[in-house]
């Protein structure tokens, strides 16, 4: 696997092997690896010639300085994993190597940007797709991967594509779960044996309304899950919604494609969650 460190020396890189006709496939990652993120390189190694992964934690989306200062960064662990996994190119920037220092970003995402995920952490996708849209600059992608937790960041990231014309296929990657329920996640190395236990709840609650639904039980449906993961000790719920998977408005009786999303704070840590229902 080559390492690359600066936008110039992977561009160049990159470069030669498109002036081959290789395609490239790309997945941006904040590192901190697990099979999540492994599946995502496997999804991508069976569509294009060339695999590049990115590991940067992207400062300008987080709200909170101490998640930052405590997001893991097991470099020489990630680099074990990818070599593993067979995957080509890892691009490893230093923060300095991907700002300027007086940039200004604002994309007009709409209200996407906003609900549920935007209400509890405002700003977040403005840095999401700032740097989003910098790795694309950079790796210059046919197509790039990302995982179903963050099913409302692919809208977003979906929305960015449209609005700025960029030539890059989006793929969302299926949830990877442990083999609890729980969803594969880097943050889960900060729970607590216990806390791990509560957090179950997460994945419990969405499998109960998506075994539970009809199209007449839906709003006592979302209580009935408020409740269980409230009453949860150590469980913190920030939301729980049944949304249209397009667009994330609240669904009614008449929606037909669903998608139930969750947030909560189990101890200190935050999680997310989310089931895509489909057709009923």
């Amino acid at each position: 696997m080559k390492i690359f460190t600066t936008r110039e020396s992977l561009g160049n890189y990159l470069g030669q092997l498109r002036s081959k006709a290789q395609t490239i496939g790309f997945v941006p990652t904040m590192g901190a690896l697990h099979p999540g993120h492994l599946s995502l390189i496997a999804q991508a190694q069976l569509h294009n010639s060339v695999v590049v992964c990115s590991i940067f934690v992207n400062p300008t989306q987080f709200n909170d300085p101490k998640d930052l200062e405590k997001y893991p960064r097991p470099i020489a662990s990630d680099i074990e994993k990818l070599e593993t996994a067979g995957c080509d190119v890892l691009f490893n920037p230093e923060v300095k190597e991907m700002y300027a220092g007086n940039e200004h970003w604002h994309l007009v995402l709409g209200e996407l940007e906003h609900l549920l995920e935007g209400e509890f952490r405002p700003g977040h996708y403005q840095g999401v797709t700032q740097v989003v849209y910098k790795l694309f600059d950079i790796v210059k992608p046919d197509n790039a991967y990302f995982g179903q937790k963050d099913y409302q960041q692919v809208l977003v990231i979906q929305k960015m594509v449209q609005l700025l014309n960029l030539p890059v296929s989006l793929v969302m990657c299926p949830i990877l779960r442990e083999t609890d329920g729980l969803a594969m996640s880097s943050r889960n190395i900060h729970l607590s044996a216990d806390e791990r236990q509560h957090a179950l709840i997460l994945s419990r609650s969405l499998n109960y309304f998506s075994d539970s639904f009809n199209k007449d039980n839906l709003f006592e449906l979302l209580e009935t899950c408020k409740k269980m993961i409230s009453s949860e000790p150590g469980v913190q719920l920030e939301y729980f919604e049944a949304a249209n998977a397009d667009n994330l408005h609240p669904a009614d009786q008449n929606t037909e494609n669903i998608v139930v999303l969750v947030a909560a704070k189990v101890g200190n840590t935050r999680l997310i969650d989310n089931t895509i229902l489909g057709n009923h």
